[in-house]
């Protein structure tokens, strides 16, 4: 009997309207606190076709005219790679509006005095299935839009444009391990380089097909699990219509499924901050509080909590006191003390350890107050722009701390081991 199981995960790339919207906040977020590192922020943006809104609730030393903030947007934009005026959304010719105001005074009360800028949940997750001790689906997923961008800013692949989005299908074995990786979706806007005419009608090239799957996908896949890659059965690249039995048992790819992408970006969809959270966190692997990150400064504790949950959980992966482990805290606003901290390790707990010993473990090495946190993880430095594309877990970055496993001596001695 075949026990096992399929699971998916998904990223969109630094050009996807929503990741758009993310970075232009967190860009705004980053200007504030390179100039006053205790700014409160709240920074909302929606793009669309050729237009630019941000508005929220900031509280700042840091210069935000219309002017400046009307240079960030536009500095933003065009670092994604937008342009081109001819595809309805471009840096030097979009509208930009700005509605900013401060913020309440009612929420300073609670949060001047140490305590939590918002009452709820956060959840972070590590397990062992990479290197970076993230999910593999959403870990792959994301390599796949990073590696998108890089080939195409670095010209490699002229005729793909910034709006993309990654799918990865993983087989596992009943016991929770990668069996092989199954399915991988890559839909990229283009130009029309990248088309060919049959019957009347545009289609996305079976050549560009080609080319991505050599130069892009096969690359990222072999560069993470070879060993799921190679020798696992036939590669099939699935042709637009083609039917699924035909890929049966086989590592399919389709790409551009829909046959064409030409209309994309902030002009085909519109875009808004917070949009995409799954796709920041653990691609749906483990539980989610929520709250969106971007925009947002380190006293929102549905970020910066959330950073110290993944912190948390990928010491404790690292260390050897679970194979997997995914960690709750909950607060309420302006009291600066969690108000539980919950870990479960999915029976995966090392040197007879149970879920509640190890969450004891965290108490006392971890310090969960809004205070500590920031001071622990460094979360007022101007870094959050970055954490707004390609994931922002599981990334070889050293301003990223909360990736860090400086903690594993301390748990390791604590526990014992």
């Amino acid at each position: 009997m075949n026990d096992s199981y399929l699971f998916t995960s998904e990223s969109v790339s630094m050009g996807h309207p929503d990741k758009v919207a993310d970075q232009i906040s967190d860009a705004i977020l980053d200007h504030c606190l390179a100039t006053h590192p205790t700014s409160r922020v709240a920074c909302e943006t929606m793009v669309t076709t050729d237009l630019a809104i941000v508005s929220g609730e900031i509280t700042t030393g840091a210069d935000l005219s219309r002017a400046t903030v009307d240079k960030i947007v536009r500095e933003t934009i065009r670092n994604i790679g937008y342009t081109d005026p001819k595809i309805g959304f471009a840096a030097d010719t979009c509208q930009v509006m700005c509605h900013i105001h401060s913020q309440s005074p009612d929420i300073a009360v609670g949060v001047d005095t140490g305590g939590a800028g918002d009452q709820g949940m956060m959840f972070g997750f590590a397990c062992n299935e990479t290197k970076s001790l993230m999910p593999l689906p959403i870990y792959l997923s994301h390599r796949l839009v990073e590696n998108h961008a890089k080939l195409r800013q670095s010209g490699e692949l002229p005729w793909i444009r910034p709006d993309a989005k990654s799918q990865v299908t993983l087989e596992y074995n009943s016991d929770g391990t990668p069996r092989r990786i199954h399915t991988v979706v890559l839909s990229t806007q283009h130009d029309e380089s990248a088309m060919v005419s049959h019957n009347g009608k545009h289609h996305f090239s079976d050549q560009a097909r080609k080319v991505l799957l050599e130069k892009l996908i096969l690359p990222t896949l072999r560069a993470e699990r070879p060993d799921l890659v190679d020798g696992k059965g036939d590669h099939y690249l699935v042709p637009v219509g083609d039917n699924a039995e035909n890929s049966r048992n086989k590592l399919s790819f389709h790409i551009n499924p829909t046959g064409i992408f030409l209309e994309g970006g902030p002009h085909g969809d519109c875009g808004l901050t917070g949009r995409k959270i799954i796709v920041d966190t653990y691609g749906g692997r483990g539980r989610h509080g929520g709250g969106a990150f971007s925009g947002k400064d380190p006293t929102k504790v549905d970020r910066s909590a959330a950073y110290m949950c993944r912190y948390i959980a990928k010491n404790l992966v690292a260390a050897g006191l679970a194979d997997q482990c995914e960690v709750q805290v909950s607060y309420a606003i302006g009291y600066p003390d969690p108000l539980n901290i919950w870990v479960s390790t999915f029976n995966t707990a090392k040197g007879g350890l149970t879920d509640p010993q190890i969450a004891e473990l965290v108490r006392g090495n971890f310090n969960l107050t809004p205070k500590g946190i920031i001071e622990s993880l460094k979360l007022r430095r101007p870094i959050y722009k970055e954490t707004a594309r390609h994931g922002h877990f599981g990334r070889e970055n050293p301003e990223f701390l909360w990736e860090a496993t400086d903690k594993v001596p301390d748990l390791k001695k604590a526990a014992g081991i």
